[in-house]
């Protein structure tokens, strides 16, 4: 069975779905392929820090009403170190925030307003294939809930299926894959607790970094930085709240809170980009194409950045049948990856310990230290964390 569409977005995370919609509010079809169940993309547990620009776009796209309602809105974060805590306070400075609202809320809302739409969102989509690309007609196969192969021929295809999905194996070989591994992975636990500060907290130890951030009055996200090849099996309860108390002991504010653990993680660290994010009629988005580390909280940002050009492109070329900005795609979404990039290596390399040197420390204090005191410091660090200006706007209005 054929079905015809403009495009043919392969993958229902937060770049997929928003790509979908952005197209589907400026008049273009498109059906959205997910490999997994849509249960399963409902519940997946992803990071959960929007940047003011994300939430702008957005609402502008109607799809943040309940966001705006529930989210938790902060003007920056906590730095801890010395047993010391500061704020950095990065509102004062840009009069913007940054919002507290889970990937999955942010996808759940997000599949609503795709079925509200009526156009199809195929979920259980499995053995994905892409073809003919390098044409105007590429093709899209997929086999459905119930074993039936299906055949979708379309002008484009987004490819927002991540870094183990098929579109990124359709790249050309010359295409450079430029990765920075790091030598720990963050232990990540889901917990009743209540957060340990108003808004989320980087406790930078000498003996390593934990983190703190909050989903709710009564429910705290927190990590401890740990060895790349830790097994998670090998850390109880009792060991990782310990390891949690210690490093994030203060002067200033009560013990930790500890409480029950509902959910365990391990998360390798990691950096990667594509530098070559299309080819013919594919196009690569989010993490299909780039990686970043935890630190900072850029991952989803940086896939609904990629969704409002790549939403741009298509709708200029069809309004105008001008191809130019789908011709330098990645030139127009390159600049602002690496910026999240640099930003992410920045809070990366001073957070965590990366080895037994203690000069290591005293070099990761001073900036610390800088960070806390200087306004222009805290000014240049709140103004990527807040989010920098999308590279195009998502609809093309001329």
């Amino acid at each position: 069975m054929t079905e015809r569409c403009q495009v043919a977005i392969i993958g229902a995370g937060p770049a997929g779905l928003a790509l979908g919609h952005m197209l589907h509010l400026q008049g273009i079809d498109s059906v959205i392929l997910e490999r997994q169940s849509e249960s399963h993309v409902r519940s997946r547990v992803r990071a959960g820090v929007l940047e003011q620009t994300t939430v702008d776009l957005l609402t502008d796209i109607g799809v943040a009403e309940r966001l705006r309602r529930e989210a938790l809105v902060h003007n920056g974060f906590y730095l801890r170190f010395d047993r010391t805590t500061h704020h950095l306070d990065f509102h004062r400075h840009s009069g913007r925030h940054a919002y507290v609202y889970g990937q999955a809320e942010v996808v759940a809302d997000l599949i609503d307003a795709r079925k509200a739409t009526g156009r199809p969102l195929i979920f259980d989509a499995d053995d994905v294939t892409i073809a003919d690309i390098d044409t105007d007609r590429p093709v899209v196969e997929y086999t459905d809930v119930d074993g039936r192969r299906r055949r979708i021929e379309a002008e484009a295809v987004a490819g927002c299926d991540g870094s183990h999905g098929v579109s990124r194996t359709m790249m050309p070989s010359d295409t450079r894959i430029l990765v920075r591994s790091h030598p720990f992975a963050w232990l990540g636990i889901l917990a009743h607790t209540r957060p340990v500060t108003e808004e989320g907290m980087y406790s930078a130890h000498p003996d390593g970094l934990s983190v703190h951030s909050m989903r709710g009055p009564r429910l705290s996200r927190q990590y401890l930085q740990v060895p790349a090849e830790t097994d998670l099996d090998a850390w109880t309860d009792e060991r990782i709240w310990r390891e949690l108390r210690r490093r994030s002991q203060s002067d200033d504010h009560p013990p930790l809170e500890t409480g029950e653990i509902i959910e365990k993680s391990l998360a390798p660290l990691r950096s990667v980009v594509t530098d070559r994010m299309q080819t013919g009629s594919l196009y690569l988005l989010g993490d299909a194409a780039h990686i970043v580390p935890p630190t900072g909280a850029k991952g989803l940002n940086l896939a609904i950045s990629d969704a409002c050009a790549l939403s741009y492109a298509l709708g200029r070329r069809h309004r105008t049948g001008d191809r130019s900005a789908l011709t330098s795609y990645t030139d127009t979404v390159l600049p602002r990856i690496w910026q999240a990039q640099s930003f992410s290596w920045r809070l990366t390399s001073v957070l965590h310990r990366f080895g037994e040197d203690p000069y290591d420390w005293e070099l990761r204090r001073a900036r610390l230290t800088r960070w806390t005191q200087s306004p222009s410091e805290q000014q240049a660090l709140g103004e990527v964390y807040l989010g920098l200006p999308f590279p195009t706007p998502w609809r093309f209005d001329g």
